[in-house]
């Protein structure tokens, strides 16, 4: 891994460390509570199901339905006589129900007298597996002690005043209670709490399965209906476990079980009130039920509670903002039953998972880079925790949520801030310093890859191009400065555009002189094959172009190119100020004399011969000349590069010249002279050979090397 690599990475995981630590900071206090509910409801909304225990479970609702048959068929106002709720227990005790609890207080006696309260007491005690409702609280309730009229409960629960002792559970425990009138509480089987407490927000997410009172162990009415079922169920509390026979069940330390809803309300089968006082009531005429099926509560454990409008237990549930209180009892014992309460995630596995995605999320955030690229792993880190947590409802975990996106999202603000001070800042000088100079593709490679980049001069192996246009001042002497300018724009982007097609650097502009180099600041194997590639691609562009042109100013446009492979300095250069990444050295003084001696031969395209030992047959060739150039002491082999198609047409031409140059090497100058006269008029190089024959046979040279003496730049 590269040291740049590295740093990036480190980057990140401390934007990670920097997220994960604020996540904590706002979490820990509970500032993200309210946050972590609200997304809790929309996971509980998405995946509720029911359980192994829901289709054994029956609510029955006096809802308006009822209200409206009791008033319109026997006159009844509300409240009703108790006696009429003596029928709802006669209906359940026929059907086979397991147990029956009435999610109602009875705390004052019935206005329709005595009697109406001991019939339904005498009804109560025919089914011995009835659920009483008492109510305990804080502020709330006349009685302070246990009545003494009141049977005591008989639940022993091992290990209540050790785990008591060890939590320190001060909500669990009540000062105040109100009882059922005696006629109920004498003839229920158990006396459960009917008092539930929602989350600060007001949303009932959680409940208790026990209470204390006065010392008694109190059950709440979904475990007071289960113990009414199984009275002789042995239970035993321990610090995060409550168990119940077999079952141990999830408790926090103030005896707080979070519920697993089954969906909205009515998941839960339930009857209206009317309905079963209906059908008790047919039954006993002798006709035929409202409830045809009456098996509907064999074995089921069935609750009573309202859900009339009027009657005020309608509570707000993750699930729904109206639902009836009776169907979260429903709910506690679904639970219970099914032995699938949702469990805390545990603190140690919160916090470490929330600090591995952090850092993850700061780690790849760092190392990618690039809108897409980028877009991606933020959109992947932001839904990643959604996917964890809702893979750990399915297997029963509340795994906090909020927690982790405030993680992901300081992470990545963190991130972004660190990469600007940082790689952002780099980023933006690579951009700056090279954009005048490099293609945006080898940019943006800079800018994944910048340790490919040296500033300052280093040496480096570089193909380099010079280009001119033949006659510019003439050209320019006739134009308007306006029409010299567009005219120039237009030729200079065409020429740039293919020498970024080839991935080559523009080191300057000077005039209608374009200077370019292959090979820096990024590695290309291939650096010599690019470098004429693009020349002669340039020659067919202008070449293409030079009709359109020549309609603009009146005269063809011609280029001469050199080019040259060798060692050079490269890099910034000039002051601390202003610079330009650019190249030194005898490589590219003699690239720019290859350019010139394209007029000694009236060739517009000359290599040198270290191009040419690179090119390994990418492109055919003619040899030039041994050329002895201004300001070097050994001559140059040079040659002139051509595309497959233009040496495939000029063969016979080329194979003639060959033939010439050999002879003129050799200083046969007569024969040279008559090689390149079958030639000279259609081929540039060959005319200046054969001048140059004809001044050679008038005045032999001494001590000939067959070089060409080029005496001018």
């Amino acid at each position: 891994m590269t040291y740049t690599a590295v740093k990036k990475l480190w980057l990140g995981m401390l934007a990670g460390i920097i997220g994960s630590a604020l996540a904590f900071t706002l979490w820990f206090p509970g500032w993200l509570d309210t946050w972590e509910a609200k997304t809790w409801d929309w996971r509980v909304n998405l995946m509720a199901r029911p359980g192994q225990a829901t289709g054994k479970i029956r609510i029955i609702l006096l809802d308006q339905n009822s209200l409206d048959w009791a008033k319109k068929e026997n006159g009844l106002t509300w409240p009703w006589p108790r006696e009429v709720y003596n029928t709802i227990i006669s209906f359940c005790r026929r059907s086979g129900a397991k147990a029956l609890a009435f999610d109602v207080l009875y705390t004052e006696p019935s206005k329709y007298g005595v009697d109406d309260d001991r019939s339904f007491g005498s009804a109560i005690a025919g089914f011995n597996r009835f659920v009483g409702s008492v109510f305990l609280g804080q502020t709330t309730g006349s009685e302070r002690k246990w009545p003494g009229h009141v049977p005591e409960p008989g639940f022993k629960v091992q290990g209540l005043n050790e785990w008591l002792a060890a939590t320190g559970a001060a909500d669990i425990s009540f000062t105040r209670a109100a009882f059922p009138i005696p006629e109920v509480a004498t003839s229920a089987a158990v006396l459960a709490n009917v008092h539930l407490n929602p989350d600060p927000d007001g949303v009932y997410r959680r409940a208790r399965l026990f209470s204390i009172f006065d010392g008694r162990f109190v059950p709440s009415l979904a475990l007071g209906a289960y113990l009414s079922a199984h009275p002789e169920t042995p239970m035993r509390i321990a610090r995060g476990a409550f168990s119940v026979g077999a079952r141990e069940l999830p408790i926090d330390e103030e005896g707080m079980v979070i519920l697993n809803f089954r969906g909205a309300s009515g998941t839960h089968r339930s009857y209206s009130a009317s309905s079963v006082i209906q059908s008790e009531l047919r039954i006993l005429g002798g006709e035929q039920p409202t409830i045809r099926d009456r098996d509907a509560f064999r074995d089921c454990y069935v609750f009573f509670g309202f859900s009339a409008p009027g009657l005020f237990d309608l509570r707000p549930a993750p699930v729904s903002g109206v639902y009836p209180g009776v169907e979260i009892y429903a709910t506690i014992l679904d639970n219970l039953v099914s032995y699938d309460f949702i469990r805390p995630t545990p603190l140690l596995i919160s916090v470490l998972l929330t600090i591995i995605v952090t850092l993850l999320a700061g780690a790849l955030t760092s190392y990618f880079s690039g809108v897409l690229k980028s877009s991606i792993v933020y959109a992947f880190f932001i839904t990643l925790p959604v996917f964890l947590c809702l893979a750990s409802y399915f297997q029963g975990f509340w795994l906090p949520l909020v927690v982790q996106e405030v993680g992901i999202a300081i992470t990545m603000i963190s991130g972004g801030i660190i990469y600007y001070s940082t790689e952002g800042r780099q980023k933006l000088f690579i951009k700056n310093a090279f954009k005048q100079y490099l293609s945006p593709a080898i940019i943006e490679e800079l800018i994944e890859h910048p340790e490919r980049l040296k500033l300052g001069g280093e040496r480096q192996v570089l193909s380099i191009f010079f280009s001119d246009l033949e006659g510019f001042t003439g050209i320019s002497e006739g134009l308007e400065p306006e029409e010299l300018t567009t005219l120039l724009n237009d030729y200079l982007s065409a020429m740039t555009d293919i020498i970024h097609e080839e991935g080559g650097t523009v080191d300057k502009y000077e005039g209608d002189a374009i200077i370019a180099f292959w090979n820096a600041p990024l590695k290309q194997p291939d650096h010599a094959r690019r470098c004429v590639r693009a020349a002669l691609r340039c020659q067919a562009k202008l070449a293409e172009r030079r009709q359109s042109f020549r309609e603009r100013i009146g005269k063809d446009i011609n280029m001469r190119i050199g080019v040259n492979t060798g060692a050079a300095v490269v890099g910034n250069m000039g002051s601390r100020t202003r610079f330009d990444y650019t190249m030194l050295g005898d490589a590219v003084n003699l690239a720019s004399r290859l350019e010139g001696i394209n007029k000694q031969f009236g060739t517009y395209t000359i290599i040198s011969q270290s191009t040419f030992e690179l090119l390994e047959g990418a492109f055919p060739v003619r040899e030039l000349s041994r050329a002895a150039v201004v300001g070097r002491k050994e001559p140059v082999r040079i040659y002139e590069p051509m595309f497959p198609e233009e040496f495939s047409v000029r063969k016979e031409d080329l194979t003639v010249f060959s033939a010439g140059l050999e002879a003129f090497y050799e200083g046969q100058f007569g024969r040279a002279e008559s090689i390149f006269a079958e030639i000279k008029d259609r081929d540039p190089a060959a005319a200046a050979y054969y001048t140059k024959c004809r001044f050679f046979n008038d005045n032999p040279p001494e001590d000939w090397q067959g070089v060409w003496v080029v005496t001018t730049k």
